[in-house]
């Protein structure tokens, strides 16, 4: 199995209305005009008046009657619907990358890059755990420049997933917006978001292919329960966030499948589902022999 982060060997490497029409009348019931008096003239006015004095009012109160400014807008991964259907991939993009961080470890064999995705509003961040394991020191880099040391929280092999708690947060922290991994089909669309051969920010895009899929490691062990999907994946990429259509993120990319030594994408990646990779932790477990 090779890691989307760092591979070798041939198996499989480790998201007005318009007004309504008046009624018709038939002509046969159709009424002679009724001559209005100067009495209902002026009780049509006061009418007039009375209901644009009543929306001022409510248009005031609504914009805040205690004088103070409205509330600021927070900061959200979640991409609008186009005008002419759901989100687009740039748009789901734009949404998301805030969200993404790159991550550099470094450890006594030497530093692997990978990517990660910030999941709360502590600035908890899930990567793939062959990305940091074995590190002596892990750097993340926010989306917007933001550099900070950064240690494993917990980890789980049996799933690949860690979880990092960095030091230092961003002035304004962009948490991913997390989908239900449960509601995923074959034929889903999805976009995977992440540091693919050193290019940074890098987005893919495809399908759901399968699910409930089993990998196998180099060193024989197995990870259960994965989610494949199509959008392409290279060394960089573990970690990073499987996104949906809705531009939820619904699983953490942890491998690719090769039949060759060279360790690329060749069209077979595999994610673990965010429910998992979520209730990953409080201990080392190992994977499936």
């Amino acid at each position: 199995m090779r890691s989307a982060g760092q591979w070798a060997g041939p198996e499989v490497s480790v998201i007005p209305e318009q007004p309504p029409a008046a009624a018709e009348v038939s002509p046969d019931g159709v009424k002679a005009p009724v001559a209005l008096t100067r009495r209902d003239l002026a009780i049509g006015v006061g009418a007039v008046v009375l209901a644009i004095v009543v929306t001022a009012v409510l248009a005031f109160r609504a914009g805040g009657s205690s004088g103070g400014a409205p509330a600021a807008a927070r900061p959200s991964a979640a991409p609008s619907a186009s005008a002419s259907g759901p989100p687009t991939t740039a748009q789901i993009y734009a949404a998301v990358a805030p969200s993404v961080v790159t991550i550099e470890a470094a450890g006594p064999g030497g530093g692997s890059t990978g990517t990660g995705v910030v999941a709360s509003a502590d600035g908890t961040i899930i990567t793939a755990l062959h990305v940091v394991k074995g590190s002596t020191a892990v750097k993340v880099r926010f989306g917007d420049g933001t550099e900070s040391a950064a240690e494993v929280a917990q980890s789980d092999a049996a799933l690949d997933i860690a979880m990092l708690a960095p030091a230092t947060l961003p002035d304004v922290l962009v948490p991913a917006v997390l989908g239900n991994s449960g509601r995923l089909a074959v034929g889903n669309p999805v976009v995977a978001i992440g540091n693919q051969l050193g290019l940074t920010s890098s987005a893919t895009a495809g399908v759901v292919s399968g699910l409930d899929r089993t990998a196998a490691n180099p060193d024989g062990t197995k990870l259960t329960g994965l989610i494949q999907f199509d959008a392409a994946v290279n060394p960089g990429s573990s970690g990073g966030p499987l996104v949906n259509g809705k531009g939820e993120t619904i699983g953490i990319v942890v491998a690719l499948a090769n039949p060759t030594s060279a360790g690329t994408f060749v069209g077979v990646g595999f994610a673990v589902p965010i429910g998992a990779a979520l209730g990953a932790g409080g201990g080392d477990r190992a994977p499936e022999q």
